[in-house]
């Protein structure tokens, strides 16, 4: 049974961190470009970062350049993103997805999403 599964999401004070992980079962990752993407309440779903199957090649959406990471640690079959300095409009559910293609900010690209973890950054 394919699964995607993220973990890590948290209410969390301006300025704190979070790792957001996501960890695939019955599928590995080894070939397959994996992204996050979030969604805050209202808005549409937006490619925050990306990474590649090789993790060479990483891309990040604008506003959270600098204070993002992400890395993928094939040999757990999971992907992480960092988190720093987060902000009240970092909030939102972030969702990993896996595309058999390369990195694409088009949601539509990827082939399998996880279920999605909750992110609230608040006083």
């Amino acid at each position: 049974q394919l699964q995607f599964v993220e973990s890590g999401g948290a209410l969390v004070q301006p300025g704190g961190s979070l790792r957001l992980s996501c960890v695939a079962s019955g599928f590995t990752l080894d070939y397959l470009a994996i992204a996050w993407f979030r969604q805050a309440p209202g808005k549409k779903r937006e490619g925050v970062s990306c990474i590649e199957s090789s993790g060479g090649t990483t891309n990040y959406l604008d506003s959270v350049t600098g204070r993002f990471t992400i890395s993928r640690d094939n040999a757990k079959n999971t992907v992480y993103l960092q988190m720093n300095s987060l902000r009240p409009e970092d909030t939102a559910d972030y969702y990993c997805a896996a595309s058999m293609g390369w990195c694409d900010t088009d949601w539509r690209e990827y082939d399998y999403w996880g279920q999605g973890t909750q992110v609230t950054v608040s006083p």
